[in-house]
Parts: C-alpha cells; sequence; structure tokens
C-alpha cells in the first residue's frame, strides 16, 4: 500500500513539472529568450529596458535650422574714408549709418562693457528683414532670451512698460515686436555713449590713422 502512494506521488509530480515547462510564456533562468534585455530575464512588454530602446528608435524631431550663430554679430565693411569718419562727429545717426561706423563704435562699447545695447540693436534690424512666420518666432525667442530676459547676463536697459508689451506680444511675435525696445536703445546710446565715443581714442586714433595716410598720398 505503502510502495503504491510513493508511486502515485512520483507520477503526479512528474506531470506537474511537465505541464508547468509547457506552458507558455514561462522561462527558466538558465535558458533566456532571445529578446531579454540585460537588466531582466523576462521577456514582457512593460520591461523598462524595452521602453527606452524603443524611445530611442523613434524618430527625434529636428530641431529648428536657426542658431544664434546665424544672427549678426559683425558686419563686413571696407575701411572707411577720412570724409566718413569725419562726418560720425557731425550727428549719431550719420555714424550708424554705415557699417564701419557701426564697427567702430560697437569697439567703443566693448570698453565700456556695454556692446549688448549695439548687438541688440542689430538682431533687431535683422529681424525686421525677415517674412517667414516661423523664423520670425525663433528668431524672436532667440533675442528675448539674450538681451530682455532678466536672467541673461546680455540684458539691456529697458523701462518695465516696454518689457510689459514685448511679454504680452511674445506669444505670436512679428519682425516689429522689439521696435520701441531698439528705439529705446538707441536713444541711449545717443544720449549716453555717443559723446563718449567721439572723445575716445577708438575714434581719435582713426581719425588721426586716416589723416596721416591721406597726407602721404
Amino acid at each position: 500500500m505503502g510502495s503504491e502512494r510513493t508511486e502515485m506521488r512520483k507520477l503526479q509530480m512528474s506531470a506537474a513539472q511537465e505541464t508547468s515547462e509547457s506552458l507558455p510564456g514561462r522561462h527558466r533562468v538558465g535558458n533566456r529568450g532571445s529578446n531579454a534585455c540585460c537588466f531582466c530575464w523576462c521577456c514582457c512588454c512593460s520591461c523598462s529596458c524595452l521602453t527606452v530602446r524603443n524611445q530611442e528608435q523613434r524618430p527625434r524631431r529636428a530641431s529648428h535650422e536657426l542658431r544664434r550663430d546665424d544672427l549678426p554679430t559683425c558686419e563686413e565693411s571696407p575701411t572707411p574714408t577720412l570724409e566718413e569718419v569725419s562726418t560720425w562727429a557731425q550727428s549719431f545717426d550719420k555714424l550708424m549709418l554705415t557699417p564701419a561706423g557701426r564697427n567702430a563704435f560697437r569697439e567703443f562699447l566693448r570698453t565700456e562693457f556695454s556692446e549688448e545695447n549695439m548687438l541688440f540693436w542689430m538682431a533687431c534690424e535683422e529681424l525686421k528683414k525677415e517674412a517667414n512666420k516661423s523664423i520670425i518666432e525663433e528668431k524672436a525667442r532667440i533675442i528675448y532670451e539674450d538681451y530682455i530676459s532678466i536672467l541673461s547676463p546680455k540684458e539691456v536697459s529697458l523701462d518695465s512698460r516696454v518689457r510689459e508689451v514685448i511679454n504680452r506680444n511674445m506669444v505670436e511675435p512679428s519682425q516689429h515686436i522689439f521696435d520701441d525696445a531698439q528705439l529705446q536703445i538707441y536713444t541711449l546710446m545717443h544720449r549716453d555713449s555717443y559723446p563718449r565715443f567721439m572723445n575716445s581714442a577708438v575714434y581719435k586714433d582713426l581719425l588721426q590713422s586716416l589723416s596721416e595716410k591721406s597726407a602721404e598720398a
């Protein structure tokens, strides 16, 4: 009787083992599936490793082609003539009219750690020339982050009214979103920096150099 019970138990255990091994989706630790990841032995769809792989395989949205390098930071210009440099003393408008004048003035602003005023003004001029809506929005965002945001080290000095108008219009910016701010910075450079530029070594040295070349010719 005892031997029959023992034999019966062996048959039951053997059947249970065969049933367990035949169930789908069950794997032993020593026999990983071909799709098993490096972190776990299971091949279920909830595996975090597979999720990461799927995300990596998804096509990433291409970033906008426009970069900060696309915004003007320097202007190419021929060497100014003595007559041209002399006219810079007549008015700030004449100084800002030519690339050579803007470059010389910008060089002076760099010595006073206020070059961002000219860079902002130049960026606004470039924005006005743009017609593509998506590029206008991208350029406006870059200008805002570089010169309007209080978190930027190149923030320009604007009053609260102008800032509030810009903040409202940034929802749907146009190429003229910074017009008031640009005028305010232009006026600041005219009244504050221009008189010092006319008495600076940058201007006087350039004027003297051109005068000597003119005399030699």
